[in-house]
């Protein structure tokens, strides 16, 4: 849950609160049809942080593969939408 700071907010601070609260957070959401989702946000001329781009990681011998953008919500924490795209060796 991404919940936004109001006057009525639950009290969860646990340190100075200074815009944009998000600085160094972003979280990566699992999405079944990403190319869908971008369009969307494209369509509502929202601020793309990052376009679309097909990302490889290594991870041990092999590669997971992601295609992913990302976005900045008005907080300015980053969410990176992507959806799987299997594995290759490397």
């Amino acid at each position: 849950m991404i919940e936004g700071l109001t006057d009525k907010s639950r009290v969860w601070k646990t340190g100075v609160l200074e815009q944009p609260f998000g600085r160094g957070m972003h979280f990566q959401i699992n999405v079944a049809d990403v190319q869908e989702l971008y369009e969307k946000f494209n369509e509502k001329n929202y601020p793309i942080f990052l376009e679309m781009e097909e990302k490889w990681y290594r991870v041990a011998e092999t590669e997971v593969g992601n295609k992913q953008f990302l976005v900045q919500d008005p907080d300015g924490y980053l969410l990176r939408f992507y959806e799987h795209l299997g594995t290759r060796s490397k």
